[in-house]
């Protein structure tokens, strides 16, 4: 099991998504462990339906599955080399491309028509890569990751992948600002990596998945990114990003966006944190800042309690050119809480039950479209190896 846990011998940080650094505290990724000759091999997966009605005029109810499945098999090439191979993919292409309602979410686009109020579905391909990692000596290492399909060094690790979003049926309406970049055609990675810090640098595809979500996008490098981490001890780890992306969106064509991203996460004890920021400053274009704080106590091995409150700037929520809104800029605050019931099933399987409610604050220039208050909730049920 020593491959698995490459990097972290002395216990400063657990591996994210891509090459993404989390709190050691959180400890390692959650799922099945088994070996195969000589190498080591993990399975982690979820099936997660789900039940919301996203409250207001705009918002609809929808009873839907998100998915994903994930393998990950690591192995020593002699004294020095150490070669991991990944695969991570998603049935949520079946639910369609418009994918489920998300009061305020927004990004990418169904049938040629921008995405508003709806969170879009993962591609079938999430990851398909290998990372190869030289040691220097003294846990220092030099390393390559890359593939057709993988994760920029930029923002914090995925929202799927961390500690503090465990349990949030629901994508952050933030997603566009710190995860968009999660799946991408095309990245290389190159980076220095040691106990308590890790310097790295990507060439990858700017543009986000398009609607054709079965198959394989046209795979291109074409932006940048460099991100630092710091992980002082096993219970922080502190990141900040910087990344120029070539039109990464389909319905600002043209546009090219400079993105920045700063976070802290935090875990401890049963307890993961997650506070982040990101400013996407496209060109030409508006500065659109977001912010994110998030929070998981697993208080038992059977209780769980979690929040997420996100602040952003978005100009997307009304795509049709002809409404006086359109490109309008307008700041909106969402504030969710919930709650999990844990079961074991059997070995590393699970169940978490559980459900959520969301509140929102806007500018009184969208009570005509989204209502005084609206009001979401969504009940769950996760079905995860290593839950």
């Amino acid at each position: 099991m020593s491959g698995m846990t490459m990097g972290t011998a002395n216990g400063w940080y657990s591996p994210g998504s891509g090459t993404a650094r989390l709190p050691a505290a959180e400890g390692p990724m959650r799922g099945a462990m088994f070996s195969a000759g000589e190498w080591m091999v993990m399975a982690h997966g979820y099936a997660w339906g789900s039940v919301t009605d996203q409250g207001g005029p705009r918002g609809s109810d929808m009873a839907f599955v998100q998915s994903m499945a994930m393998l990950m098999g690591d192995r020593d090439l002699g004294d020095r080399f150490h070669l991991q191979l990944r695969a991570m993919s998603s049935l949520e292409p079946a639910m369609g491309q418009r994918g489920y309602p998300n009061l305020f979410a927004t990004g990418e686009t169904a049938n040629g028509v921008p995405l508003v109020d709806r969170q879009h579905p993962h591609d079938l391909f999430m990851e398909l890569a290998a990372r190869l990692d030289y040691r220097l000596g003294g846990d220092v290492n030099l390393f390559l990751y890359g593939g057709p399909v993988g994760e920029p060094a930029l923002g914090p690790s995925a929202f799927m992948h961390r500690g503090s979003a465990r349990y949030q049926p629901l994508s952050p309406i933030t997603h566009h600002w710190f995860d968009s970049t999660h799946i991408t055609y095309g990245v290389v990675t190159a980076g220095l990596s040691a106990p308590k810090f890790q310097l790295e640098g990507s060439w990858f595809k700017g543009r986000e998945p398009d609607e054709r979500r079965w198959n394989l996008d046209p795979i291109r490098l074409d932006s940048w990114s460099v991100r630092g981490t710091w992980t002082p001890s096993p219970f922080l780890a502190v990141q900040v990003g910087h990344g120029w992306l070539k039109e990464p969106e389909v319905q600002h064509p043209g546009e090219n966006e400079n993105r920045t991203t700063a976070s802290v996460q935090w875990a401890r004890g049963g307890v993961s944190t997650t506070l982040a920021w990101s400013r996407k400053d496209r060109q030409p274009g508006d500065v659109l800042n977001g912010y994110l704080a998030e929070a998981t106590w697993e208080i038992t091995p059977r209780h769980a309690v979690f929040g997420r409150v996100e602040n952003v700037t978005n100009d997307e929520l009304f795509p049709d050119h002809d409404d006086p809104l359109h490109d309008r800029r307008f700041r909106v605050t969402k504030a969710e809480g919930g709650y999990a019931y844990r079961l074991p099933i059997v070995g590393p399987l699970g169940v978490a039950l559980g459900g959520t409610v969301a509140a929102y604050a806007k500018p009184d220039a969208l009570d005509a479209a989204y209502g005084d208050a609206p009001v979401s909730w969504t009940l769950f049920a996760k079905l995860a190896v290593g839950l």
